[in-house]
């Protein structure tokens, strides 16, 4: 009998450690979204931004995961990297999605400073065991070729080096559709958004799952 004993208790024992990985895969997550306007659902009722899609669609799918949109209108990436060393102490993110840089851009920001500020909130969040999403923008040649070039490139020149994954462009195949915007033409309409996830959703699924 004690022979038996000992064979259903190291059977339970291997039944367990089999079960351990599982269990701390399917924890559930909280991802922070540390973006501006395109994200804080500017001009839209609230639940229809890609956001709010993006939590429908991973409960749909049933991923254990909470977002949380830290997201605000007119941010910088100056205004997220002072925010971001609070918001990781008060959320503890197990994943980051940072969407920023579009009104350094459009303000004609030094490259450099927007650069630098990306680069301090990737790195400050790979600190604290956070994974990293980076989502890029591209701008109007309002303020000359070399300035978009450099504007653009900097987001694929972090990702590698940081070792990041990127979503280039998250207004691909929106962009180039006036239909879809408010009428201050800057800020897609609640129609965009569907679309807006479907460019970072992999990346953003893949994130959240720990991939």
């Amino acid at each position: 009998m004690l022979d038996q004993f000992k064979r259903w208790a190291a059977t339970g024992l291997l039944l367990l450690g089999a079960a351990a990985p599982a269990t701390a895969y399917s924890a559930p997550k909280t991802v922070l979204v540390l973006g501006d306007s395109l994200s804080a659902e500017y001009g839209l009722a609230r639940g229809t931004g890609w956001v709010a899609l993006a939590e429908q669609k991973l409960k749909a799918e049933k991923v254990d995961a909470t977002i949380v949109n830290a997201s605000i209108s007119g941010e910088t990436t100056s205004g997220g990297r002072a925010r971001l060393a609070a918001l990781v102490k008060q959320y503890r993110p197990d994943a980051l999605v940072i969407e920023l840089g579009a009104n350094d851009g459009l303000r004609g920001l030094p490259v450099p400073a927007a650069e630098a500020n990306l680069r301090a909130m990737i790195e400050l969040a790979q600190q604290n065991k956070a994974r990293v999403l980076l989502v890029g923008m591209q701008i109007p040649p309002n303020y000359g070729r070399d300035y978009t070039q450099r504007f653009t490139g900097m987001y694929g020149k972090l990702a590698k080096e940081l070792k990041v994954p990127l979503v280039p462009f998250m207004l691909e195949g929106v962009a180039d559709k006036p239909a879809l915007f408010q009428q201050d033409r800057m800020h897609p309409t609640a129609q965009a958004h569907p679309a807006i996830l479907a460019n970072i959703w992999p990346s953003f699924v893949q994130l959240v799952q720990g991939r």
